[in-house]
């Protein structure tokens, strides 16, 4: 998980299966779509309401480069 201010939980479940699927069908492993899962499940907590705290890809990918996951 990556280290995140907690707003609303609603979607990340969501948020999560969704970057999960998407990875998956890019062509990325289970482990690599799964890291971009856990990555779209904080984002989402970031926010209040479930379709604006949906991140995109780009918003996925920055969280990644620029946090590190905890375990």
């Amino acid at each position: 998980s990556y280290p995140v201010e907690v707003v609303d939980t609603t979607g990340a479940g969501d948020a999560f299966n969704g970057a999960l699927a998407a990875g998956l069908a890019s062509g990325l492993n289970l482990a690599d779509a799964a890291r971009r899962g856990t990555a779209a499940g904080a984002l989402a907590v970031t926010r209040k309401l479930v379709v604006p705290a949906l991140p995109d890809a780009g918003q996925i990918s920055k969280l990644m480069k620029n946090r590190t996951a905890c375990v």
